[in-house]
């Protein structure tokens, strides 16, 4: 209790010191918390779609292969031809009434709650989101809250399990944001969830809400991740064991069997190949075997985005239904929900401790 009421004057003296009259403003003292998503196109035009898809497949956490490889086929072919089937593909989701894609709008709602939810710490904790791909980016982001006075910040990786070319480029770009700061704030970073009970227990209650809903009772539950190549997993990365794991414990939380609930993994790319069994692949296999009803959910997205609502609700609900299948449903994403902001909320109380 001594700690916690010692926190705000102390910020507040920070803030008040007295300057000289010749001294410019500074504001100090603040803590800012800022959630990042993966990346959002600004439009679903050729041009935005390139820019976003640049910056993307640019990325070295993304792509590992070598530049005089890779950038031949990116500049080469990729880039002239992803960008009309990927907008296509944003445009069927785009939310029309914003303007934006569902992943912007969703983030934002996000940052807006854990605003209000984190009120009780006072003005002195600003809260902020941004993209690693596109707008708002994370250098303006950081920048934005050093300059309102925030001395510690809180980056928030919104993936629930840890892989390099997800949570590790959100830290890349945040670090090196701070490179090019006279002044740095502290930094800290939110680690992955995966296995947090409060993240367990919301995927567990969005699976019982959405299944209540419906008139049918799937056969196979598909927990689906987004993909990554194999070649990465055989370096180290966890991401395997982390959605492995996520799943075990959902499963045990649901009291549901191996064949109940089983694990795919998503949106390959290139010719590698990735983790396994894959999505598509599963979903008509069970409908050819026999299997009439299913249910997908995405534990390992924080919001539904392009990958869950066209490719999953859309896409693999085609695919299911054309190789035989009768009844397919998709669980979203916890979102901005009651229970998803209570994981996002516990995690930066719990990271911020020791700041307040």
């Amino acid at each position: 209790m001594e700690k916690t009421a010692e926190a705000p004057s102390r910020r507040k003296d920070m803030r008040s010191v007295r300057l000289p009259k010749d001294h410019r403003p500074v504001k100090a003292g603040r803590v800012g918390v800022l959630l990042v998503n993966l990346g959002t196109p600004d439009g679903t035009g050729y041009w935005p779609m390139r820019r976003y898809l640049e910056e993307f497949l640019t990325d070295k956490r993304v792509i590992e292969w070598p530049k005089a490889l890779w950038y031949p086929i990116l500049y080469g072919i990729v880039l002239n031809t992803r960008p009309k089937k990927s907008g296509r593909a944003y445009d069927e989701i785009w939310n029309r009434e914003r303007d934006e894609s569902p992943l912007r709008t969703i983030t934002r709602s996000q940052s807006d709650l854990l605003g209000e939810r984190l009120s009780d710490l006072g003005e002195d904790v600003l809260v902020d989101w941004a993209m690693r791909y596109g707008k708002p980016s994370i250098a303006s982001r950081l920048t934005r809250l050093q300059e309102e006075g925030c001395e510690r910040i809180l980056v928030f990786p919104l993936y629930p399990q840890y892989a390099a070319s997800t949570t590790a480029t959100v830290n890349d770009e945040a670090f090196r944001t701070l490179m090019r700061m006279r002044w740095q704030p502290a930094l800290r970073t939110v680690p992955p969830y995966h296995d947090d009970p409060a993240y367990i227990d919301a995927l567990a209650a969005s699976v019982e809400a959405k299944l209540a809903e419906i008139d049918f009772e799937p056969e196979v539950v598909i927990a689906s991740y987004h993909g990554i190549p194999k070649s990465y997993f055989d370096k180290g990365d966890p991401y395997y064991c982390h959605c492995q794991k996520t799943t075990r414990l959902l499963r045990e939380r649901l009291g549901w069997s191996k064949d109940r609930l089983i694990v795919t993994f998503q949106s390959r790319f290139g010719p590698e190949e990735w983790l396994q069994p894959y999505t598509d692949k599963t979903v008509e296999a069970l409908a050819k075997a026999g299997t009439k009803k299913i249910a997908v959910i995405n534990p390992g997205f924080a919001s539904d985005c392009l990958e869950t609502l066209e490719e999953i609700a859309g896409e693999a609900k085609e695919i299911f239904e054309h190789a035989g299948g009768e009844r397919f449903v998709h669980i979203p994403c916890l979102n901005d929900s009651v229970g998803g902001m209570d994981v996002i909320e516990a995690a930066v109380r719990r990271e911020l401790s020791g700041w307040l």
